[in-house]
């Protein structure tokens, strides 16, 4: 009898054991699938005059104050341990290579954030980034650049980790409108010309207190609504869009400019750059106040990022293109630009599926905007996001039949990789995207 008992005490106790273990394996497992979301931002805005990016009329005359200031926004999200952080930048472009390379090393030793998409708003009055402490390349000519650079990288980083402290249970919703009469082609004199007129936003609320936690906006237009020759820096219209979000609906406002190489904003009556940002940002509360954010009924998020490598259709050996791109920008600049294509056009490619159905895409260049409407299509998600500017900067990427009418944008001076690279990368992503989803091997 004391036999039995002792054995049924301990088969009792052993089966409580497991019932603890399993317990804790369905907690960690629930814990696993929360969708967790942060946000912050720094301000990024040089101190120091620095060549100014954008127009190359202005060649490597310095900066002279600040009309409105440049701000690195950053959103992380996360489920499991998977982590993604999601930065708009009010710079002309997206860090240089060996920036982001640093960038990112940091964010995944110090967070544990292995995957990003790291863009630039495209606006034309942010700093030169591309200059480096080498002979010939900024040293000694463009040191105040070269700080600036430390400064901008530690800012991201400082954006970045902030959010990561962030985290919170989140619930989200994700919208879209068309809206006319706010961006136009700028290239083709084809009709009717395309332009990609979507804008879209991911909203993500605090789940326990409801409270905006951020806005992501998607949108296509190129920030060129200040003059070239005003040498202050300005995030342009994407800046009072942000200010416009944060003011009138809450939580931190990140902008992901779109596939808008071809595509300029249209002003129409509604002034200068602060009040068509404004109109744009009105428009933002509108769409993000009419959705109605839930808790994800299966959180996932899927990560797929890769480099291509293109010929270039511009010879940067030849010291004739040389000559012609440093009379046309500065030889310090264009020396950086010649070493970031010594391998050929490296595009990098990052496609992102949230929840199973909320599609982001990004890419590092100018891309025309069929590229993003047909992917759009194709893939057959109502939420496809397209970054573009994102994760690098290899200049623009017309369709094949924008390449065949030439002009601004498609011709070899300021698109070399070779024709059909844009469609390439689509057709890359639309595969990704449909394995994701264990539709194809």
């Amino acid at each position: 009898m004391k036999n039995t008992t002792a054995h049924m005490t301990m088969l009792r106790s052993c089966l409580c054991s497991v019932s603890l273990l399993c317990f804790f394996a369905i907690q960690c497992a629930a814990d696993e699938q929360v969708l967790k979301a942060g946000a912050a931002k720094r301000d990024i805005t040089p101190q120091e005059p620095v060549p100014m990016w954008g127009y190359g009329e202005r060649h490597a005359e310095l900066s002279r104050g600040t009309l409105d200031p440049l701000e690195s926004a950053a959103v992380v999200v996360q489920v499991g341990k998977s982590k993604l952080a999601i930065v708009g930048l009010d710079l002309g472009r997206s860090p240089s290579e060996s920036s982001l390379q640093r960038i990112r090393e940091r964010i995944k030793s110090e967070a544990g954030i292995e995957q990003s998409f790291i863009a630039g708003s495209h606006t034309h009055h942010g700093p030169v980034v591309e200059l480096i402490d080498k002979k010939g390349k900024g040293k000694g000519r463009f040191d105040a650049a070269i700080r600036y650079c430390q400064l901008m990288e530690d800012r991201i980083v400082e954006s970045i980790l902030e959010a990561d402290k962030a985290l919170v249970p989140v619930k989200l919703a994700s919208g879209i409108r068309e809206l006319e009469g706010f961006n136009r082609n700028r290239h083709t004199k084809l009709q009717p010309p395309p332009v990609d007129r979507m804008l879209s936003v991911l909203r993500f609320d605090d789940a326990t207190t409801g409270a905006p936690v951020a806005v992501i906006v998607n949108f296509a237009g190129h920030p060129t609504s200040v003059s070239a020759m005003t040498l202050e820096f300005s995030a342009d219209y994407v800046g009072a869009m942000k200010r416009t979000v944060e003011k009138e609906f809450g939580g931190t406002s990140v902008f992901m400019q779109g596939a808008s190489g071809d595509i300029s904003i249209n002003k129409g009556d509604r002034g200068d750059h602060i009040a068509f940002g404004a109109a744009l940002g009105r428009e933002v509360v509108k769409l993000a106040s009419s959705l109605s954010p839930a808790l994800p009924n299966k959180p996932s998020l899927v990560v797929k990022e890769e480099r291509f490598r293109f010929v270039s259709r511009t010879d940067l050996n030849n010291p004739l293109v040389r000559v012609a791109y440093s009379v046309a920008f500065f030889p310090e600049l264009v020396a950086n630009f010649i070493d970031e294509y010594a391998d050929g056009i490296r595009p990098s490619l990052t496609v992102a599926l949230l929840n199973g159905d909320i599609a982001m895409v990004g890419a590092s260049g100018e891309f025309f905007c069929e590229h993003a409407m047909r992917l759009r299509m194709r893939a057959r998600k109502e939420s496809l996001l397209f970054f573009g500017l994102c994760n690098g900067y290899h200049q623009y990427f017309p369709t094949i039949e924008a390449a065949a009418e030439g002009g601004y944008g498609a011709d070899t001076q300021v698109a070399p990789a070779e024709v059909g690279a844009g469609e390439h990368l689509m057709n890359s992503a639309l595969t990704w995207l449909f394995q994701i989803q264990g539709k194809l091997r």
